[in-house]
């Protein structure tokens, strides 16, 4: 194996930034969150919060990955790939996912799985759906962007909603301290919206990233006790909305292949496939 210090990856900054948007912006959909951190952080990593590794060819940089909390291939054929893989195993596991574009992941994964596997848990095929229509079902008159005063009745349903995705509670480790900070920003950013009925959330969706091409939706959660009475839906139909007047030209997602209800509530709102994600989780 070679060393690290010989690998065709290099760590970016911010002299880099115009190029590595240009390989962004070439699938903003897809792009989205690493998109989103590159325009509010630029590619310092101590702002970024995370290394932005760059595969060069012919002069240029070609593919792009994000190393941070996740591990996400952007542009990478299988050179890159490759190459990206040599880098995250020479350095350690340090991320909690790898996620992104199918092909590129399933790849990544393979060359990482001798040194990083078992994996807690492999999501092997998640759709990209995306609109930029109004949606064609009414949307829910009750849904509004969360204010602070009610993070307290939101906070549960998010921790709800993130251990029936994910599998674990964002509580454990930091004892939430961390997740109680992302959903106060998004609440303070306005982008986290709920319907709420007497004291108690009835649906609600944050957008988590934010570009000026798209925006990402996520958290979509109805209690169990009331799916399939038509809340996600007109939840969602709102949110698309007000998220096409006043964030961004385009709503994306992307949800799990097994997920059929979802997948059938996002077609209703409008939202069409684009590709396929993978994402293992550790």
């Amino acid at each position: 194996m070679r060393m690290l210090g010989s690998l065709p990856v290099r760590v970016l900054d911010d002299r880099h930034r115009d190029e590595a948007l240009s390989i962004l912006d070439a699938d903003p959909v897809a792009n989205v969150f690493v998109a989103s951190r590159v325009h509010a952080a630029g590619l310092d990593p101590r702002r970024l919060g995370a290394q932005m590794w760059g595969y060069p060819r012919d002069g240029r940089l070609s593919a792009l990955c994000y190393a941070g909390a996740n591990l996400i291939p952007v542009g990478a054929g299988p050179e890159a790939v490759r190459a990206f893989g040599e880098r995250a195993q020479a350095q350690g596991r340090r991320c909690s996912s790898i996620v992104g574009p199918l092909e590129a992941t399933r790849e990544l994964w393979e060359f990482l799985a001798p040194y990083w596997g078992p994996p807690r848990a492999v999501r092997a095929a998640q759709p990209v759906m995306a609109t930029s229509a109004d949606p064609p079902v009414p949307a829910d008159p009750g849904v509004r962007r969360v204010e602070m005063a009610d993070f307290e009745v939101v906070y549960p349903a998010c921790v709800a909603m993130f251990t029936e995705e994910v599998g674990v509670s964002p509580n454990g480790g930091d004892g939430g301290v961390l997740y109680r900070a992302r959903v106060a920003e998004l609440i303070r950013l306005g982008r986290a919206f709920a319907r709420i009925e007497d004291g108690r959330v009835m649906f609600k969706a944050e957008i988590g990233a934010v570009t000026p091409q798209a925006c990402q939706v996520q958290g979509v959660w109805v209690p169990p006790d009331l799916r399939g009475q038509g809340l996600a839906a007109a939840g969602m139909a709102a949110v698309v909305r007000e998220s096409l007047r006043s964030i961004a030209p385009r709503v994306s997602l992307y949800v799990n292949d097994y997920n059929t209800r979802a997948r059938a509530v996002y077609r209703r709102v409008g939202f069409a496939e684009t590709g396929t994600f993978m994402s293992v989780l550790f």
